[in-house]
């Protein structure tokens, strides 16, 4: 049975938050994907099969079965393929954990939580809705915000990197897979107290 359990089942669903067309790649929105495939090159494996409207890969993480998720939804509906990943295999929501981008933050600077509201993200809004509770991890990943409170949101969000930005947030895609992996043993103070920063 124990056997059976592990063919179906899974510990936990990692999913990368994003838009799927070449031509937002390197936006700021596109944050997520750009840390999930980070995660999936460290852990070796591909996100490369099909389903729930987003591409996926397995990975085995210090003991854990890990679902890595990229939903193709486009950002406002990510809850649409994560939900029904989460239900395939049988993960609770306490058991998700959100990459996504944070434009309250500086470029490069991690905020993780256990839950919250979705604080005006699109993609964390669906997923709420979609999940029925906020009750899951997320890895908010800086940014910056706007230069000015007239600068149009959507502009700034699908807007691509400037070059030091781009680094200060890539830098940090370790941090975000070491605290990843502190989430899945259940030391979640660990991770907010070293990489909340």
């Amino acid at each position: 049975m124990a056997f059976f359990h592990s063919m179906s089942g899974a510990d936990w669903l990692i999913a990368g938050l994003g838009n799927p067309e070449p031509k937002y790649d390197g936006t700021r929105h596109n944050t997520g994907f750009a840390a999930l495939d980070y995660l999936a090159g460290r852990w070796g494996t591909s996100i490369n099969k099909a389903k729930w409207q987003g591409e996926y890969g397995i990975a085995q993480v210090d003991g854990h079965k890990v679902v890595l998720l990229r939903p193709l939804t486009y950002m406002n509906l990510s809850g649409q393929s994560i939900a029904p990943a989460a239900g395939f295999y049988k993960i609770k929501p306490d058991h998700v954990i959100v990459l996504c981008d944070d434009i309250a933050q500086k470029p490069g600077h991690l905020r993780i939580r256990p839950s919250g509201s979705a604080g005006g993200h699109n993609g964390l809004k669906s997923i709420i809705a979609s999940l029925g509770t906020d009750g899951f991890y997320r890895v908010r990943i800086g940014v910056g915000e706007k230069p000015n409170p007239q600068y149009d949101l959507a502009a700034w969000v699908l807007g691509k990197f400037p070059p030091e930005d781009a680094a200060a947030v890539a830098g940090r895609f370790a941090d975000v897979e070491a605290a990843c992996r502190l989430l899945m043993d259940g030391k979640l103070a660990e991770a907010q107290n070293r990489y909340n920063h």
